[in-house]
């Protein structure tokens, strides 16, 4: 029986690691991490727990990497420590200097869930998992920004090549800067895998072009509701193809998916993601797909 392998961004999630927020992030300075004026850590706590139940109710098994104050506050976003192919996971190096004790503690949580590792980014090399996407089962894209670096993407190369998994890397802008989280999936969720909701303004023309090249239907989010959600109304979680999860707030981009055949489940989420900068996705980093 399989118990581990994603190289898709949309196929059902069938096992998921995770971390309910706690001790960590209650004792958690938000000006030291970032967070923005709507945090709130028990409010945050709670609106993880509504939507770690929709990932539930998905059917997903979810195996838990568990707060036990660590100190790790960012150590929610389990997307971004890791990646998980059909191989085995890959322990990434982070950009964002508290969270480099991170993969580490993913390798650990790995192993409990019968997950092998395959490699690990070291030195200088940076790639944060909310940097990439599978473009298809054998590429995946990295955007190149203050988070992940085109020695992460040489090392990532080194890595996967050998089992016929090319990476490729993009440029992203400056936006807010360096302190502030722009990540390639700030303008980008897969809904299928014909299907993609971005935010054209802040993408890389030759990341754009591509995407159309691949024959992908691409949704254009509210310029609007971009700015209000922080950069978080393109953060989408696919449950299975064309069935979502976002943060509740954002009609316009709901009922623009929706318009394209999507089911659209929403959660609360101002003081847990909004204010700590991360989306569903991020929440999230799937142990098996399909």
């Amino acid at each position: 029986m399989k118990v581990f392998g994603s190289q898709s961004m949309v196929q059902p999630i069938q096992r998921v690691l995770m971390r309910r927020p706690g001790q960590s992030l209650l004792a958690a300075d938000p000006q030291k991490w970032h967070y923005g004026t709507m945090f709130d850590a028990k409010k945050a706590i709670e609106q993880y727990d509504a939507f770690a139940g929709l990932v539930e109710a998905s059917g997903a098994e979810i195996e838990w990497w568990e707060d036990q104050g660590d100190g790790l506050c960012d150590g929610m976003f389990t997307q971004d420590a890791s990646l998980v192919t059909d191989h085995g996971a890959v322990l990434l190096n982070m950009g964002k200097p508290l969270r480099k004790a991170e993969p580490d503690a993913h390798g650990i949580a790995y192993e409990k869930a019968g997950v092998p590792v395959i490699g690990q980014l070291t030195g200088t090399a940076m790639i944060e998992g909310g940097d990439f996407i599978w473009l298809n089962n054998n590429t995946i894209v990295v955007g190149c920004g203050f988070r992940s670096n085109r020695e992460g993407i040489a090392q990532l190369n080194t890595i996967l090549n050998p089992f016929d998994i090319n990476v490729i890397g993009f440029d992203l802008p400056v936006w807010h800067g360096a302190e502030a989280c722009l990540h390639l999936m700030s303008m980008i969720s897969p809904l299928d895998d014909d299907l993609a909701l971005i935010y054209s303004p802040l993408m890389p023309t030759a990341f754009y072009n591509l995407l159309l090249e691949e024959g992908i239907t691409l949704l254009d989010a509210p310029a609007d509701e971009f700015l209000s959600s922080g950069g978080l109304n393109p953060n989408v979680l696919p449950t299975k193809p064309r069935d979502c999860i976002m943060i509740d707030g954002f009609p316009k981009t709901k009922a623009l998916m929706e318009a394209a055949g999507c089911r659209v489940q929403v959660f609360q989420g101002d003081a847990l993601c909004i204010a700590c900068e991360g989306g569903p996705t991020c929440l999230t980093n799937p142990i098996l797909r399909g």
